[in-house]
């Protein structure tokens, strides 16, 4: 199957909807598609061309939209670097991935210090000459268009590919399990280098749907935007949805009967805040996916919200979910997942090791269940996975910068439970010769501050199997 170029095609069906709405302006269809061209004009002035890729390290504005749109005009793809990275994780990044070109957002604060690759600011990118090209219409399924970097349970970065088939499927999708009407507007709050930010830039030129975007979270503004009726469908964590509904609930503010839906994902939401929710009348579906689905592989519809409490619902109308080596109902596994929506694989260092199992089947890592009538709930994600606020931190990545300090033997990291948070990392260290400070400066050097150790306690030992390998979960036991 070929896929339309998406903005291109969207320009040409419906070039005056509203396409755009931040603190810029608006943009209609039509004045995206000329906006990102000019800029594609520009980037190929620099030498890039169809299948180069080119990272991008910005801010979540409707500037960084057209930024992206015009990468993909030129059929280029898109390297998403988290902004809150440290140099030497931006720098291992853009290496691993073999981007051509780093684009960096002027209101980034401090332009990093990358090695070896070209990097050139938005501004300068807009005072560049315009060399033309013909758009590539049609792209193939297997096309990679993104390019997400999500940690393994190793520790080591993957970068995800996600293609042309995994955006356009997992949209489709999406829109035939939610439902599509023209008063659409998505409220994104996400940042646009999360899957969960950039599905909402695919979904607007796939449905001809406006967004309305902001650069920050901000739960009174998510309020008032929800009660006004201005906005039909917004992408949340439990964190920030509890934060919308204090301020709904503290100001008496119901949702608009226009507002249709509210995703929540990013791991399990509480009972309370599900309640909460449902007294300000906020549609909660809750949903389950990742970085290598595109977004959504399940979604609790809202006719289920109530009798399948606390379940990520049932699979998305491509895809299929099973739990590996189990024969009935409740019984707990890893979740395995298969769909269009699936990475086809990796890049860079790990482009040789596939995602999939011989018969097509994603390893999850993640623990689950399907009850009798085949909707999923999740135990766990991934057993030593740590999600604060939304951002999934691994251990192992922790573990690893702490080991490279010479003063530490052992280290050992889980996530401790956290009112604000949810939850937060804690590290346990064997070392004689070093204090805790000088440990937490030591990481801010080497990891972005979400994933810096909250707490370091000083023990003797770490417990270990019989083959020596951390038992992460009694450290949790040990909190």
């Amino acid at each position: 199957m070929m896929i339309p170029n998406w903005l291109q095609q969207r320009a040409r069906l419906t070039p005056e909807l509203s396409a755009l709405v931040g603190s810029e302006g608006e943009w209609t269809f039509r004045d995206l598609y000329e906006a990102s061209l000019k800029i594609a004009q520009q980037l190929h002035g620099f030498g890039i061309k169809s299948g180069d890729r080119v990272a991008l390290l910005s801010h979540s504005n409707e500037e960084t939209v057209l930024f992206i749109h015009a990468c993909w005009l030129l059929s280029a793809e898109v390297v998403c670097l988290n902004n809150r990275l440290t140099d030497q994780e931006l720098n291992w990044q853009v290496k691993d991935a073999e981007a051509e070109l780093v684009i960096v957002d002027d209101r980034i604060g401090q332009f990093p210090r990358l090695q070896g690759v070209q990097c050139l600011s938005y501004s300068k990118i807009h005072q560049a000459a315009q060399k033309e090209f013909k758009v590539l219409e049609q792209w193939t399924e297997d096309q990679t268009l993104s390019i997400m970097y999500t940690s393994g349970t190793t520790g080591v970065p993957k970068g995800v590919r996600q293609t042309a088939g995994n955006h356009t499927s997992s949209a489709v999708a999406s829109a035939l399990n939610l439902g599509l009407t023209d008063k659409d507007s998505w409220l994104c709050m996400m940042p646009l280098f999360h899957i969960s930010g950039l599905s909402i830039v695919i979904r607007s030129v796939i449905y001809g749907m406006e967004m309305r975007l902001y650069e920050k979270f901000d739960a009174k503004e998510a309020a008032e935007q929800i009660a006004s009726g201005h906005v039909t469908a917004m992408s949340v964590v439990a964190l920030t949805l509890d934060q919308i509904v204090n301020v709904m609930k503290s100001n008496n503010m119901k949702a608009h009967s226009a507002f249709r839906t509210m995703l929540v994902g990013g791991g399990p939401v509480p009972l309370d805040y599900l309640e909460r929710a449902k007294a300000c009348d906020l549609p909660i579906l809750q949903t389950y996916g990742m970085t290598e689905t595109c977004s959504q592989t399940a979604t609790l519809g809202k006719a289920d919200a109530t009798r399948k409490l606390g379940s990520a619902g049932k699979p998305l109308f491509f895809n299929q979910i099973a739990i590996k080596d189990t024969t009935q109902a409740g019984e707990i596994g890893e979740v395995l997942i298969k769909g269009p929506h699936v990475t086809p694989g990796y890049v860079g260092s790990q482009s040789a090791r596939s995602p999939l199992t011989a018969d097509g089947w994603l390893a999850t890592g993640d623990a689950g269940y399907l009850d009798e009538e085949g909707y999923l709930f999740i135990v766990d994600r991934r057993a030593d996975l740590i999600i604060s606020g939304g951002e999934n931190i691994y251990p192992a990545e922790i573990e690893n910068v702490l080991l490279a300090h010479p003063a530490v033997k052992e280290a050992g990291v889980c996530g401790r439970v956290d009112e604000q948070w949810g939850q937060v990392p804690v590290a346990f260290v064997v070392s004689s010769s070093v204090t805790e400070h000088e440990l937490i400066q030591f990481c801010q050097q080497n990891l972005a501050r979400y994933k810096l150790p909250k707490e370091i306690r000083f023990v003797d030992q770490l417990p270990r199997n019989a083959s020596n390998k951390l038992m992460r979960f009694e450290l949790k036991k040990w909190l």
